[in-house]
């Protein structure tokens, strides 16, 4: 045979079925995994050096933290949309003067905002604030149950970020970047430290609100680094909590154990054939996806919750809310998931119709949410869990001190545009002080004047509360270390414990 003859032959040979199955690393069997968990059969490991971790190893293992760590776990509540910060933790009295007048020229001149045209209208605040609780932080009458816990919390206030609009706001958020493809927080923690319950993934997703945050899937991916860190996102609406975790009719546990057994003899043979230390990390998830199976059932069921607990969230079994998700979480927490992430939709006031405005449907929501994260503090505090359970509260951006207009008319509701310059955030538990509040914006809640902290600072803090220091947590892509923060953002040690 010429060469040109062999060649010819090695095209034929590697379009035929046959020569695409032994090639896949995983084999077909890895296509029914990637249904049932999420992940990407065909994605190889990028191992590089330093903290990041070999995929010859098992990608679940428990890994030591960079130094000893205030939290063990995260607790992540995005309320999608962008909640108001001025009706909510901001109080600003002089905005309640400049109400109903022209914003002045200086507000508007070199800045962007989303819809603002115009001239338009300063807004006071739509809500009433005090003085709650021994430390004496202004918090409206909007969160009546928050205001019995505001001594356990740290709430920032001068938080600002790069992006207005809601999806690349999003991932910048939560992913370090306002692009697609980024490893999300909860990756980076997974990656980093992995998992406590070797039957439970480490990084687990509840949505309510009926809706995908406006970034997609892509806020809880796992980016560039190997697919078995991205979040798994779990189900609460009465089927099964994560897709494919029953059996198919006919298939009993102990055929599909033999079932599993056998794909990974395979695995191995095509490891010591192949090489590729991608298909020992897919063994491992072939386990974990059997082990789930058993475990994930019990842990998603809150019926088995006592009388009192229910009436303290306010959940209701059976039904997808924000409620039933705070007490998930919880659960998910006592069984060793490292991250877990509660992504609440509807928080986008504009003021374009009564269910996106300040003073109707922006109440609703905050009477949904109100009350279950109150109860979340509360009970994490009751079980001795709160100290070493980081928990924090927050959107993607905050909300301009003008009521929004567009083509130069107003709303017909009050609403409140997108603004990058000034939100705030809570966070509670995990070694961050209590009853603290951290920032300031100026006297009308334009943008911060004091101790700003950016989006990659928030980032670098909660890694460190984990252990992770986040200059030293990356992943080589590209021919480049990458990491959660980028080339940004330092630890806000003032309001740490």
């Amino acid at each position: 045979m010429n060469i040109f003859d062999e060649l010819q032959y090695r095209k034929m040979q590697s379009q035929t079925r046959r020569h695409f199955i032994k090639q896949c690393s995983l084999g077909m069997g890895g296509l029914a995994l990637a249904a049932m968990t999420g992940c990407n059969p065909f994605e190889t490991a990028n191992a590089s050096a330093g903290r990041n971790v070999s995929s010859n190893r098992d990608p679940f293992a428990v890994r030591p933290p960079h130094f000893a760590p205030k939290a063990k776990r995260v607790i992540y509540m995005h309320m999608a949309g962008a909640p108001s910060q001025l009706e909510l933790f901001d109080y600003k009295p002089e905005l309640h003067k400049l109400h109903d007048q022209d914003a002045p020229p200086s507000l508007m001149e070199g800045n962007r905002f989303a819809f603002i045209q115009g001239i338009p209208k300063m807004m006071g605040p739509q809500a009433t604030f005090k003085k709650r609780g021994e430390s004496g932080i202004m918090v409206s009458d909007l969160l009546p149950h928050f205001s019995t816990i505001v001594d356990e919390t740290t709430i920032i206030k001068s938080m600002h970020t790069d992006e207005f609009n809601h999806a690349p706001a999003q991932l910048l958020m939560l992913t370090g970047h306002s692009r697609m493809g980024h490893p999300s927080l909860g990756s980076w923690l997974s990656y980093g430290l992995g998992s406590e319950n070797e039957n439970l993934p480490a990084f687990m997703v509840l949505l309510s609100g009926g809706q995908m945050p406006d970034a997609g899937k892509g806020v809880w991916g796992s980016g560039f680094i190997p697919s078995v860190y991205q979040g798994v996102q779990c189900r609460t609406d009465g089927g099964d909590p994560i897709l494919y975790v029953s059996d198919p009719n006919g298939i009993d546990r102990e055929l599909r154990k033999k079932a599993i057994d056998a794909i990974n003899e395979i695995n191995r043979k095509e490891h010591e054939t192949v090489g590729d230390p991608e298909t020992l990390t897919r063994i491992s998830q072939y386990e974990m996806a059997f082990r789930m199976q058993a475990s994930v059932p019990n842990v998603m069921d809150i019926y088995d919750e006592p009388d009192y607990i229910h009436e303290m969230y306010g959940t209701e079994p059976g039904k997808t809310s924000f409620a039933n998700n705070c007490l998930l979480a919880r659960r998910l927490a006592e069984n060793g998931v490292r991250f877990i992430q509660l992504f609440d939709w509807g928080w986008d006031s504009h003021g374009t119709n009564e269910q996106m405005a300040i003073d109707a449907g922006f109440r609703d929501k905050c009477r949904e949410v109100d009350q279950p994260m109150t109860a979340l503090i509360k009970d994490l505090k009751q079980r001795g869990m709160l100290e070493e359970t980081l928990v924090v509260w927050g959107g993607e951006f905050g909300r301009t001190p003008m009521r929004e207009n567009r083509d130069g008319q107003e709303m017909p509701f009050k609403g409140r545009d997108h603004h990058t310059e000034a939100f705030t955030i809570w966070m509670a538990g995990g070694g961050v002080k209590t009853g603290f509040s951290y920032g300031e914006t100026d006297e009308i809640g334009f943008s911060g004047i004091k101790d700003r902290v950016h989006i990659h600072d928030l980032q670098a803090t909660i890694l460190h509360q984990m252990g992770l220091h986040h200059e030293e947590l990356t992943y080589l892509h590209q021919g480049r270390d990458f990491r959660l923060t980028d080339v940004h953002g330092h630890v806000v040690h003032d309001i740490l414990a």
